[in-house]
């Protein structure tokens, strides 16, 4: 009896707050090893491993963008590369079709110039030949009025035409020896 007594007053007895009731603190302290034991045993490893997935994709995505940023690295090197080999492919394709311009306009110059040439020497034969045969017919015009002239002066006919080509032909080489000297 004593004990109900004793529960009875206690029940009547206002409960201090700071004080916890000695039940509650087994209660608490069995349900917070159970939350600690299911914590530490399921969700820390789950967690550890999201952390460890999200670290490992992080850092696998740095490493992709190293790469991807010296694979771009490289090719923009090769392209710098491409870029001087095709300026100096393209430079040295201007210098040797200059150079070829140049020898097209040699080349064309001399043709030309062999032309010219031709012409001038066929212009040239040319008029020798004209004035070889002007020469004659002027020799020979000149030695039949010289002669004409040679028969009004001393009265007679030369009608003889051996003695006159001979005649010619004499009067022809006194002009051209006489042409000679005066050119000297």
């Amino acid at each position: 009896m004593i004990n109900l007594y004793l529960a009875a007053e206690e029940a009547a007895k206002p409960h201090n707050p700071i004080l916890p009731v000695w039940q509650e603190i087994v209660v608490g302290s069995v349900a917070f090893a159970v939350l600690c034991f299911v914590l530490i045993k399921f969700v820390f490893p789950q967690m550890e491993k999201t952390f460890q997935a999200r670290v490992d994709a992080i850092e696998g995505g740095i490493k992709r963008a190293e790469t991807a940023q010296a694979e771009a690295n490289e090719l923009l090197e090769q392209y710098r590369a491409q870029l001087a080999e095709a300026r100096t492919e393209a430079a040295r394709i201007r210098d040797e079709a200059r150079a070829d311009a140049e020898g097209i306009r040699q080349d064309v110059l001399a043709k030309a110039r062999e032309e010219s040439d031709r012409i001038i020497a066929a212009g040239n034969e040319q008029l020798s030949a004209q004035r070889e045969s002007i020469v004659r017919d002027l020799r020979a015009e000149i030695g039949t009025l010289a002669v004409d002239l040679a028969g009004k002066i001393v009265g007679e006919a030369l009608a003889d035409e051996a003695r006159t080509r001979g005649t010619v032909e004499r009067f022809i080489a006194d002009l051209d020896s006489a042409g000679t000297a005066g050119r000297r």
